[in-house]
């Protein structure tokens, strides 16, 4: 039994100890085995389904699935934690996988589901921030026992859960994986989150651009009374990251105004100089 747990994580090795293990079979035939109807993820990515299911091949499965005696059919099991190492499995061409079989309610069924979850490495910070808000809420972990079975530190647990605070349509564009983890903290905290999360896809910006625009944005406030046009700024942004130099547009009313470039040495002139040459 030391040697299963080993492989399935701390959070699950814990729960596997609070249950009765019934029966411990190394083996059970592919057939045999049914879908968690607690699964809390119903989508998985193809990608990275494809890669498991090559990494299986030429492997194996190394890491059991855990499963229970189904109530609905009594020749098969279901499958409490796994069910995505199950599938790839079933790719792979493998007739039997490894398991653990213990006993589980429905409540400690779900409690193994969502722990699996969020320790795995491809969840998007949505998804691992929702998972934790479960434990926490459905089960009454605090930041500490949820920091203990994941295995990361108690402030990274409670950084995570500052993602639920952003607006819908920002959550959205997380969801969507439009947002990268880099992406969602820099707008976590930010009165302005929707119109910096919108430049951000809209320009395609990088983690670091989109750090340097938000500056920015927080820059030109402070300067003036009269906060500067959002989509000046955000052009100012977009020609800075192009020719790698600070650029500032001063555009009226009128649509009248002046660009400037500001340069440290003489090589930054010159280079100002030959992409205007180059263009005209």
């Amino acid at each position: 039994m030391d040697k299963i747990k080993k492989g399935l994580g701390r959070g699950l090795s814990s729960l596997i100890g609070e249950t009765k293990v019934e029966i411990q079979k190394n083996q059970l035939a592919i057939s045999e085995l049914i879908p968690n109807k607690y699964q809390p993820r119903k989508i998985f990515d193809e990608t990275s389904m494809e890669e498991l299911s090559n990494s299986i091949k030429e492997r194996g499965m190394i890491q059991p699935i855990i499963v229970r005696k189904s109530n609905e059919n009594k020749s098969k099991f279901e499958i409490i934690a796994g069910e995505r190492r199950w599938l790839a499995a079933q790719r792979a061409g493998l007739h039997k996988v490894p398991v653990v079989v213990t006993e589980a309610d429905d409540l400690k069924s779900l409690e193994f589901a969502i722990v699996e979850n969020v320790q795995r490495h491809d969840l998007n910070p949505l998804e691992e921030a929702q998972g934790y808000k479960r434990l926490i809420e459905e089960f009454s972990y605090d930041h500490e026992k949820v920091s203990k079975f994941i295995g990361k530190s108690r402030s990274h647990i409670t950084n995570s859960l500052r993602i639920l605070t952003l607006p819908e349509d920002v959550i959205k564009l997380i969801e969507t994986q439009k947002l990268t983890a880099g992406h969602a903290k820099i707008l976590v905290g930010l009165n302005n989150a929707s119109f910096v999360a919108t430049k951000i896809v809209e320009k395609k910006l990088s983690v670091r651009q989109a750090e340097n625009f938000v500056k920015i944005f927080k820059n030109k406030k402070q300067k003036s009374n009269i906060s500067k046009d959002t989509n000046i700024i955000a052009l100012e942004l977009s020609v800075s990251n192009i020719i790698g130099l600070n650029v500032e547009i001063k555009n009226n009313k009128r649509n009248k105004g002046k660009i400037s470039f500001e340069y440290k040495d003489l090589d930054q002139l010159n280079k100002i100089i030959d992409i205007i040459k180059s263009h005209y």
